[in-house]
């Protein structure tokens, strides 16, 4: 017997997940299928609208003034402003996040050094913006390698940031070993358990508080990587701050990223709120329908198992995600084929030039003004099927800064239509 439902999301990334949600806070009975658990946690949780204009100006102002001015085919010129800013109200409404007050991006100091153009960013980033003139210290640990604090500083520095920003690295209490999950910080901070360090047993936000505070040289901001806290983020914010008598924020590190997960956990609760039904681990391997698709078969511990569904909406991911697949032969969109167009000739997927313009990172599906996928002759591939997020082509999301963005508005778009269209 079929699994069925009103709509049928196929992926659980962001947009996946605003899709379900779009779809579901619209009234639709919605059931959310991935192969794997969500790629927000290899995010850094910030919240990209666009932050450089294709032919590399930026970073932008404001996003949402250049998105008419972008090429046609761009997702953004697909949906229409209107559906960014709905898809990002709809974001605002169900996380703790900073930015909805203004359209101008925030600039957000990286582990890296750089400063990324931002339109949303969570409340534990706000006290380090690039835009605030305060000095800061940033802070690494012996046993985190992700973040180099001393490295990360010196082209801040070189950048020209509004202020003086140094780096230094302690050792974190209680001693981690070098491969510690980056939980296993959070958690220590969030239980905040009795430590050693230096000879003595303290808690262990007290005993950061001590390794930091001798290298404090009047600097009103302190910036950690963001590993302080899982559950009780704010909090261990708050208490370092108290502790240090300084604003305290984190820097959006690398993969796994805290941030990503505790922005994983808050969509993840929206959509059991608004009532969806959410399935993990188990992929869709193959459909059933012409022109209309009729069940998609999602495979469990060998066997096929039917769904079917009125809608359904497509959002795997792009090539990083697998939603979009290349070999000698060609590229391809894996669950449903639809097509995906590229030169035939591999040699013009990439550019000579490394930093060059390469026609495989806008590989992905083209689609009709309601997000379904055309076929190479232009022609609609299948009436109830819809696509979002980075399985979508026209636009290049790593040099943009627009992946978020794009995979809000598309996946809010597309699973407000198609709750629409299965009524």
């Amino acid at each position: 017997m079929a699994i069925d439902s009103a709509v049928l999301v196929i992926g659980g990334g962001l947009a996946g997940l605003t899709s379900a949600l779009a779809a579901a806070r619209a009234g639709g009975d919605v059931r959310l299928v991935s192969a794997k658990q969500s790629t927000l946690r290899n995010a850094s949780g910030l919240v990209d609208v666009l932050g450089y204009a294709p032919d590399g100006t930026g970073p932008l102002i404001d996003p949402f003034e250049a998105i008419t001015s972008l090429p046609e085919g761009h997702p953004y010129r697909t949906v229409g402003v209107d559906a960014v800013r709905e898809a990002l109200a709809l974001f605002d409404e169900v996380t703790d996040y900073c930015g909805g007050h203004t359209d101008r991006n925030a600039l957000v100091p990286t582990h890296g050094g750089t400063v990324k153009p931002t339109a949303r960013y969570p409340r534990g980033v706000a006290a380090g913006l690039a835009s605030d003139d305060r000095d800061a210290l940033l802070v690494g640990f012996e046993s985190l390698l992700d973040f180099d604090a001393p490295l990360a500083a010196d082209p801040l520095r070189a950048a020209g940031v509004p202020f003086g920003v140094r780096g230094v690295t302690v050792g974190f209490p209680g001693d981690l070993r070098a491969d510690a999950k980056v939980t296993r910080y959070a958690k220590l901070l969030d239980v905040n358990d009795e430590v050693g360090a230096n000879g003595r047993s303290r808690a262990a936000r007290a005993a950061l508080a001590a390794a930091v505070e001798p290298h404090l040289d009047g600097e009103p901001r302190v910036g950690f990587p963001a590993v302080l806290g899982d559950d009780r983020p704010g909090e261990v914010r708050r208490t370092l701050g108290e502790m240090l008598g300084v604003d305290v924020f984190e820097v959006p590190t690398g993969p796994p990223s805290l941030p990503g997960l505790r922005l994983e956990d808050a969509l993840f609760a929206a959509l059991d709120a608004a009532g969806a039904s959410i399935e993990t681990g188990n992929p869709v391997v193959d459909f059933e329908g012409e022109g209309r698709v009729e069940a998609v078969y999602v495979e469990k511990n060998g066997a096929r198992i039917p769904y079917t569904a009125d809608q359904y909406v497509l959002a795997t991911g792009g090539l990083v995600g697998k939603g979009v697949e290349s070999d000698r032969e060609g590229v391809s969109e894996p669950v449903f084929d639809c097509h995906v167009p590229h030169p035939a000739d591999r040699y013009d997927w990439f550019d000579e030039d490394a930093f060059g313009d390469h026609a495989f990172a806008g590989f992905g599906l083209r689609t009709d003004a309601q997000l379904r996928p055309l076929t190479a002759e232009g022609t609609v591939e299948f009436d109830n099927l819809r696509a979002a997020g980075a399985v979508l082509g026209g636009y290049d999301f790593p040099a943009e800064k627009s992946g978020s963005g794009v995979s809000l508005a598309t996946g809010y778009a597309a699973g407000w239509a198609a709750t629409q269209e299965a009524r």
